[in-house]
């Protein structure tokens, strides 16, 4: 069916005071992938689903919340939207981070063609031992 998203919306797809994961597109769906291999992740999902305008007060409210972030994006991570969101985060929520910004993308090659590379390539096949090494830390 037809709908429409507001712009500079997020949405909070789950709810966590653990850690916050920042997503949008593709991401959305690997992250909760890996949430729901590892149910004892208590994590707050938000799926930014605009970029321009962004929800800054979404992301720093749960930043706030959880005192621990990463961010997930398909593209790779130079010249990306997690560097400017992290460095937004820094800016604003420093006194309130437990933990290091953790950015996860995808490698910094041409994209393959391959199924296999390709798997590789993408964040996906990084996010979860990223996300694990972060809520140890």
């Amino acid at each position: 069916d037809y709908y429409t998203l507001p712009l500079g919306e997020a949405s909070l797809l789950r709810q966590g005071d653990q850690i916050t994961i920042i997503t949008y597109g593709a991401g959305v769906h690997w992250a909760l992938e890996t949430l729901d291999k590892h149910t004892e992740i208590r994590a707050d999902v938000l799926d930014l689903r605009t970029l321009q305008p962004l929800d800054t007060k979404a992301i720093y409210d749960s930043v706030i919340r959880t005192g621990k972030v990463i961010i997930l994006q398909e593209d790779s991570l130079f010249g990306g939207i997690a560097s400017d969101i992290s460095a937004m985060v820094m800016e604003n929520c420093f006194e309130y981070l437990d933990g290091p910004i953790k950015r996860v993308g995808s490698l910094e090659t041409p994209i393959p063609f391959n199924a296999e590379l390709e798997a590789q390539y993408l964040a996906k096949s990084r996010f979860e031992k990223d996300l694990l090494e972060l809520i140890a830390y």
